[in-house]
């Protein structure tokens, strides 16, 4: 969604400031095309860096098409975060990475001890995630604690409910190892002979989440009613909005969203583990700098689930290149280099692109 201020610069007044202003303008208000452009730059130079041998392995088709594994879930989650954030008042969710390591627990649990069988354990790991969402809306939107607080809060006590519940000790039954072919890449229909395989994730769980969040935004009241709340709480409320209802249902689809992750990760590690969403550095804080490098505005009101896609892959093909360019420990740390860089970069971009030209996207 585009948001336009009232001072702009008429048709003439732009022809005459030139082919760089207008192309510096459209790269800095319109996130796609920027995201675009940045991923084009990474993939420059890494093939060149593959092609002088500079690079501990190949940057080829093959490996950028493997490395999509861990699109799945950190496009995932940045959709989580898009929801919260959207909705105003500074929402957000760190609590998203103990979420996933919690439902993790409980799809382990249903699918590979009790063996309730896998479409009535994806419904109850939904469930779940949905239930840690609506405490966290609960929190934010009735009892009123800030959404940073509220979200830190319940990280700690979910992270806390995944160790107890497991006993500290991963799932990994026979029917949660064989899971692992939910994992697996595969050959496109009709057109995948002459392209790389690619992880089953994409089509069983992000497009189909991604789908339905673009519905639910741009398609119903329901996203309509999010924007609004977002942009300008008061102004909704007073055209008949329930702010409460409509910020606490933002919560809770970040909570079925980050339980459906959890399935993903369970398939990914052949194991549900109590540390799945927190382990590292957590899942919370690359979903966040995704939401925010997609052109998600943290004051809420502003997103698009086209930016969380592109800035998912930008981030994922980056990553991927410097685990190749530099070796064991350090490619890692370069790698957190990289997002506080992003993440850095696109909050400047964010405040610069307001001032500059009024306009928000």
């Amino acid at each position: 969604m585009t948001i336009t201020a009232l001072k702009q610069p008429d048709a003439a007044s732009q022809r005459k400031r030139g082919f760089g202003y207008r192309a510096a303008k459209m790269l800095l208000t319109q996130r796609i095309a920027l995201l675009g452009l940045l991923t084009v730059i990474v993939l420059a130079v890494m093939v060149s860096l593959n092609s002088a041998g500079a690079l501990s392995g190949s940057y080829d088709a093959d490996y950028l098409a493997a490395a999509l594994i861990s699109a799945v879930p950190l496009a995932m989650l940045g959709l989580a975060q898009l929801m919260v954030i959207l909705s105003g008042r500074g929402g957000i969710d760190l609590s998203v990475g103990a979420i996933v390591s919690l439902c993790g627990i409980v799809f382990g649990y249903s699918y590979g001890v009790w063996d309730l069988g896998l479409f009535v354990s994806i419904l109850l790991t939904a469930a779940a995630g949905a239930l840690c969402g609506a405490v966290n809306g609960f929190l934010v939107a009735y009892i009123g604690f800030p959404p940073l607080i509220a979200t830190l809060a319940t990280f700690y006590a979910f992270k806390s409910l995944a160790l107890i519940i497991s006993g500290q000790k991963p799932i990994s039954t026979v029917q949660i190892q064989e899971f692992f072919s939910a994992a697996q890449a595969v050959e496109i229909p009709l057109i995948g002979q002459n392209l790389p395989n690619i992880p089953l994730g994409i089509f069983t769980f992000l497009i189909p989440t991604a789908a339905l969040v673009w519905v639910l935004l741009n398609r119903t009241t329901f996203g309509r009613r999010l924007f609004a709340l977002g942009t300008n709480d008061v102004a909704a409320a007073w055209a008949g909005v329930d702010t409460r209802a409509n910020r606490m249902s933002a919560y809770v689809i970040s909570g079925l969203i980050s339980g459906l992750v959890a399935i993903v990760a369970v398939a990914q590690f052949a194991s549900a583990r109590p540390d799945a969403g927190v382990s590292g550095n957590g899942m919370a804080l690359p979903a966040i700098t995704i939401a925010v490098l997609g052109g998600v505005a943290i004051t809420g009101g502003i997103g698009r689930v086209s930016g969380i896609l592109l800035a998912t892959l930008l981030v994922v093909w980056l990553n991927a290149g410097i685990l190749l360019a530099f070796a064991g420990n350090e490619g890692t740390q370069f790698q957190l280099l990289a997002l506080g860089v992003l993440l850095i970069g696109a909050s400047l971009l964010n405040n610069l692109t307001r001032k500059k030209f009024g306009v928000l996207h």
